[in-house]
């Protein structure tokens, strides 16, 4: 059994006690950070390796930043996104794990607003990441691509989706390039197994929102036919989302036989 999950950490030095809490709890074989915040010197290494992980991260001071911890090995790693529209942000590693299966850390935009220049940037970025996707199906291998994508899929995502449809995060348009990458024959791991509504993965600071239970599920596991064939369980850990000082989203997880 492989258990493989994904946290956006929303910085790793800030949340390291939590983090490690957490990898001390959840035991996950593989981990895929997002929004680590830290240039590649500065990752904690030694934590991570004193806890049985190996590390590859694509680091940036002070924003985005993704990294592959794994317990079972790491090789062929590849830290740019063919077809990324590139403007040095650290957005997106991937890593061949030593039993086989192929990995992706993945941090899409959020995009700001719907008429910020930083919408469109969004969407060429998820159009790269089904190309990206789209090319690794025909090799015909298990991965699992996942990260924060920053977007809901569905009604049942969203504590509001009236009130949201329309917006950064559950727009018309984001929605449609996820809905892309399912139709491509990729499986998201947690809906595959759980179809109950108040099933979120982000919940803002602001307004009590945790408090109030207001999330929208924008983290996910996408896998690919032969991973999707191993899947037995998945999950979101939202005790860490209760934690001091902790991130405002909260780990992503599922097993594979």
């Amino acid at each position: 059994m492989i258990k493989v999950a994904t946290w956006n950490v929303n910085s790793i030095k800030a949340r390291l006690p939590n983090a490690m809490e957490w990898m001390r709890t959840a035991a996950p074989d593989v981990i895929l950070l997002q929004e680590t915040k830290v240039q590649d010197n500065d990752f904690p290494y030694l934590e991570a390796e004193s806890m049985g992980y190996r590390v590859a991260a694509r680091g940036q001071k002070s924003y985005n930043g993704v990294a592959i911890l794994s317990r079972i090995g790491l090789a062929e790693v590849t830290k740019t996104l063919p077809g990324d529209p590139e403007n040095g942000e650290a957005r997106y590693i991937e890593a061949m794990l030593e039993d086989g299966m192929r990995v992706a850390s993945i941090y899409v935009p959020m995009g700001q607003s719907t008429t910020s220049d930083r919408f469109p940037f969004k969407l060429a970025f998820l159009d790269a990441v089904h190309d990206r996707a789209r090319d690794l199906l025909t090799r015909e291998e298990p991965f699992v691509l996942g990260g924060d994508y920053n977007v809901a899929p569905e009604d049942v995502d969203v504590y509001d989706p009236r009130g949201w449809d329309g917006h950064v995060l559950f727009h018309p348009e984001e929605r449609a390039r996820l809905r892309r990458l399912f139709h491509l024959g990729l499986t998201d791991a947690f809906r595959a197994l759980h179809r109950e509504p108040h099933c979120y993965t982000w919940w803002d600071y602001r307004a009590g929102a945790w408090q109030r239970d207001l999330g929208l599920r924008i983290d996910h596991l996408l896998l690919s036919p032969q991973a999707a064939d191993r899947l037995v369980a998945s999950g979101i850990d939202r005790w860490c989302r209760d934690k001091d000082k902790c991130s405002d989203h909260a780990p992503v997880w599922c097993e594979l036989s």
